[in-house]
């Protein structure tokens, strides 16, 4: 195995909902750890994992995660968990752009339905 440290530069690079970023820091079936940059008012759909269970942490600015009763505001050196088949949403109600980890167990391919 060869030991090589992870960072964008180097780490498959995505794009969704058009305007924003992912970078997969670590991409197992088991465990994946993504950075992700989400510009001033953009955000996703609501949906849920079944089986996935994930962590956000905010590396620098703010979001809101939406869920169906409630909205939680997270900002930089905080984190929320999001158990599996809960409905959740990612949104950057700010005017800066947020960067953050989203640490998911197990990975979260195969395992989303949109709302």
């Amino acid at each position: 195995m060869n030991h090589v440290s992870v960072n964008q530069r180097n780490s498959e690079h995505y794009i969704w909902s058009e305007v924003c970023d992912g970078w997969h820091l670590l991409k197992t079936p088991n465990l994946s750890i993504i950075q992700e940059r989400v510009p001033a008012g953009a955000g996703e759909q609501m949906h849920l994992h079944s089986v996935a269970q994930q962590f956000f942490y905010i590396l620098s600015g703010s979001a809101a995660l939406e869920f169906e009763t409630e909205t939680i505001v997270i900002s930089a050196g905080e984190g929320f968990y999001v158990p599996p088949n809960s409905r959740h949403c990612f949104k950057n109600l700010s005017q800066e752009e947020v960067n953050f980890l989203v640490i998911s167990n197990p990975s979260t391919a195969g395992d989303r339905t949109n709302i």
